[in-house]
């Protein structure tokens, strides 16, 4: 490999000392050619027309001490050498014309000679790889001026350095269980969810998109984004959170945009509203999907433009903010119906993240359970544990098929609270459990007698197989899709639905009878899961 530096002429330090009395001076880029143990094959020296006599000099003195070192001179144009998009265009001009041969040869980029300004240009060049080689900087001698120097060649992938490396992994580790609050999760999807939020949250002001079922945490997780990017010193705004379902005609307008006063009847002051209250800051819009269409426009452009008209106002006016939107909904099926527009979507699609819900997310009910423990103990003053007996029975109870979680993370919440609280003297023992055990299975099964059976049913089935099916058809059918949406696959589907079965030994695959039941309806797992 030929080794091919790239150095801009230094029009000061280059031509120090007249005559002869220049070999006495160091010389930056003559002294790069000066080094025993770096042989430098080919110079490509770049320089204004008005320095072609210096250009020529520093040429024969490079031949003179280096004869083997070939010099290519390169005119390039710029009237200030301090003016930054001048300076960068010329040299970004001179790396798209270059033919790098970079099987043959490797480079190295001077940066000790030129501006400021020609140094940083440089710089930027070779960390987006116009320029696709390592820096090279050179110094001179401490005391004898006769002597070469010295040089470092500084590579800038960063993941050769152990140390920067270790440095950089340790803080997204950090953000990432600081996004997780502190919680160390197992479920692999939910991790990898996390991970990426945690670069995504450093890295962009981009719309987020966080979808899933009602209490799988996407409030939380936005307070956590938020107190990430402010531990950072990335944002200095406030973090204005609205939960849209609450947001309706008139109100839904004002609230968001603001309004003048007189805007409209009742409105005797003119309020700032929400979107102006997030600037530099993040507005956290839960259950976006139950906007009105005209606000959904107006929030369109204020994501785009960064600004938009308050209720009854002449001009507009700016706010930059970063917005996440949380849904349960599914927004395509909702823009496809024409209820959610289909250019905002579109919008905040960029980073979309489903959270997984408890039953999915199944394996981190014991650390979460953990956790609850230790946010009620900071609110109440006092520790608060289950006896070995009781804490077995409960975790028991929630990984089984009755422990249903539909309120996700809420109900575990809820749940804790309530033992912790009924706890005497900060120990949940069986009697508090198996009470809290009943009011759940209570609870979940009052809710589950408000489903309506057809209207389960039709999210999977045509209209015309739907029509033609007996009430019996759409109970047993929604029963099934139930124990579906809760399980990780057809197998374990199948052992829960023939459990009885199973113990008789009547049945040779679980999973192949549930498939071919479900086939009668044209029906995959799958379709439970996309319409969640």
């Amino acid at each position: 490999m030929k080794t091919v530096a790239i150095s801009l002429l230094g029009t000061v330090l280059d031509q120090r000392g007249r005559g002869k009395k220049r070999w006495d001076k160091w010389r930056p880029t003559i002294s790069l050619c000066q080094h025993e143990e770096l042989l430098i094959d080919r110079m490509e020296l770049l320089f204004q027309p008005h320095y072609q006599r210096l250009a020529d000099m520093v040429t024969e003195d490079i031949q003179r001490i280096s004869p083997e070192t070939e010099v290519r001179q390169h005119l390039i144009e710029f009237e200030n050498p301090w003016d930054f998009e001048e300076v960068y265009g010329s040299l970004h001009d001179f790396s798209r014309q270059y033919s790098f041969d970079r099987d043959k040869e490797e480079y190295l980029i001077h940066i000790t000679t030129g501006t400021h300004v020609a140094q940083i240009c440089l710089y930027l060049l070779t960390e987006a790889h116009y320029l696709p080689g390592r820096l090279v900087q050179t110094s001179p001698p401490n005391r004898d001026r006769n002597e070469a120097g010295a040089y470092q060649i500084i590579d800038l992938d960063l993941s050769k350095y152990d140390q920067i490396a270790s440095r950089f992994s340790h803080e997204h580790a950090e953000g990432t269980i600081y996004l997780k609050g502190g919680i160390e999760t197992r479920n692999s999807e939910f991790n990898r969810v996390i991970a990426q939020l945690e670069k995504i949250s450093i890295n962009s002001d981009d719309p987020i998109l966080l979808t899933g079922p009602t209490g799988a945490g996407k409030s939380q997780l936005a307070r956590r984004i938020y107190q990430l990017k402010q531990h950072r010193d990335q944002i200095k705004g406030r973090l204005v959170e609205v939960n849209c379902a609450t947001l309706r005609g008139d109100n839904a307008m004002s609230a968001l945009f603001g309004h003048k006063k007189g805007a409209f009847t009742g409105a005797v002051t003119q309020r700032t509203g929400l979107l102006l209250e997030a600037h530099d800051g993040i507005l956290f819009l839960d259950e976006i999907g139950e906007l009105g269409t005209d606000e959904q426009a107006m929030l369109l452009r204020a994501i785009e433009d960064k600004n938009f008209m308050p209720f009854g106002a002449d001009t507009p006016i700016s706010s930059d903010f970063q917005l996440i939107a949380g849904t349960n909904c599914d927004l395509f099926e909702d823009s496809r119906k024409g209820k959610f527009r289909e250019d905002l979507l579109a919008r905040i699609n960029l980073w979309t993240y489903r959270l997984p819900s408890l039953k999915e997310r199944i394996e981190d009910l014991e650390v979460n359970l953990d956790y609850e423990l230790e946010r009620f103990a900071q609110k109440a003053g006092s520790m608060v544990s289950f006896n070995k007996t009781a804490r077995n029975r409960y975790l028991k109870f929630a990984h089984s098929p009755a422990a249903t979680w539909r309120a996700n993370f809420r109900d575990l919440n809820a749940s804790v609270t309530r033992m912790a609280t009924l706890a005497n003297g900060g120990r949940i023992n069986e009697e508090v459990v198996d009470d809290e055990i009943r009011r759940l299975k209570h609870d979940w099964t009052a809710t589950s007698q408000e489903w309506d059976p057809k209207s389960i049913t039709s999210k999977f089935l045509d209209k015309e197989t739907h029509a033609k099916l007996d009430l019996f058809e759409h109970i047993q059918l929604a029963g099934i899709t139930n124990v579906c949406k809760n399980a990780k696959s057809m197998a374990e589907a199948g052992r829960i639905l023939f459990d009885k079965s199973r113990e008789q030994k009547k049945i040779a695959n679980d999973s192949h009878r549930l498939k071919q039941l479900l086939a009668k309806y044209r029906i995959e797992l799958k379709d439970f899961y996309r319409n969640q």
